[in-house]
């Protein structure tokens, strides 16, 4: 059958099509997304005012409208910590469901981080063992850990790159002092969910999956997107900590002309790099190789679980 999941994420909103059945992998028919960056149209007591709203309505609309186009049989939609976090997500959710017919389905963090480490189980097969799996969104960081399909320790931090640009790096380039402030936070929040994971000893794989990660992989000289799903990306540590005062130095237009990197993405690009590199030197990864599949086709894949299991 022919899927759509429809994402609001932190950054984007997202309609993914793909042709699926239990069993099969998914296949990829269409994609449709537009940028939102619902984390930064909070206001000061923390709600998506009523523009941010009706924005978010009118791209919902523009979804559905582009599922029935490529004859999507059923849509999957869900939210994540934009719209979860939001003061007045109940007013989001019933705005969106009034207006659209769409009723979201708000995703904890450890869900988002369940459906993640699925995917890149399934990704990489039994054979990967033990798998580390970090993913940074716009709103959050996702961390989990295990060696089947549901991780044994899975955690979502309040740390991702859209959320963080806009409360701690104001100014372009930000200033030194903001950045260091900005790496003790995110380090010291790291830090205390470390020993959760460790105590199930060293993962045999470490990955990476979302946009801010593939981008510092590119950066890094990974293969470009063209190349295909199935060429193998990895990110260094040491290269990684190499880029971080580069880009720390840079304005965002200039981290747009970067290869690999988006216009729309390049003013988070800093953060995302102060995530990824304090993630990679708490957890002790010296490399990590970036997953193709994420939270989105993690929610197809239990779809179809759940249909094949009927």
């Amino acid at each position: 059958m022919r899927l759509g999941v429809l994402d609001v994420g932190s950054n984007t909103v997202h309609l993914l099509v793909v042709d699926a059945h239990p069993g099969a992998r998914p296949l990829p028919a269409h994609s449709h997304k537009a940028e939102l960056r619902l984390a930064q149209l909070l206001d000061d007591s923390g709600a998506i005012d009523s523009d941010g709203i009706g924005k978010l309505v009118d791209v919902v609309h523009e979804c559905l409208q582009a599922a029935e186009d490529k004859g999507v049989e059923d849509v999957l939609p869900f939210a994540t910590s934009a719209v979860r976090e939001a003061s007045n997500a109940d007013d989001v959710l019933a705005r969106v469901r009034e207006e659209t017919g769409v009723e979201l389905q708000v995703l904890t963090g450890a869900e988002e981080a369940r459906l993640t480490f699925l995917a890149a189980r399934r990704w990489f097969g039994w054979s990967a063992g033990k798998l580390l799996v970090l993913d940074i969104g716009g709103g959050s960081l996702e961390i989990a850990y295990g060696i089947d399909e549901e991780p044994d320790a899975a955690v979502s931090l309040p740390l991702g790159a859209g959320r963080l640009t806009a409360g701690w790096l104001p100014g372009d380039p930000p200033a030194p002092d903001s950045i260091r402030a900005l790496r003790r936070h995110v380090r010291a929040q790291i830090a205390r969910t470390v020993g959760e994971f460790t105590r199930f000893g060293t993962p045999d794989h470490v990955v990476a999956t979302s946009k801010t990660f593939k981008q510092l992989a590119r950066i890094a000289g990974a293969a470009r997107s063209t190349e295909g799903l199935y060429v193998q990306r990895e990110l260094k540590r040491e290269s990684l900590e190499a880029w971080v005062p580069r880009l720390a130095g840079m304005t965002v237009a200039q981290r747009a002309e970067l290869p690999g990197v988006s216009e729309g993405r390049a003013g988070q690009l800093l953060a995302g790099a102060l995530v990824a590199e304090g993630a990679m030197d708490l957890f002790e990864v010296d490399k990590l190789e970036v997953c193709p599949w994420a939270l989105r086709e993690g929610v197809i894949l239990r779809r179809l679980d759940h249909m094949g299991s009927v």
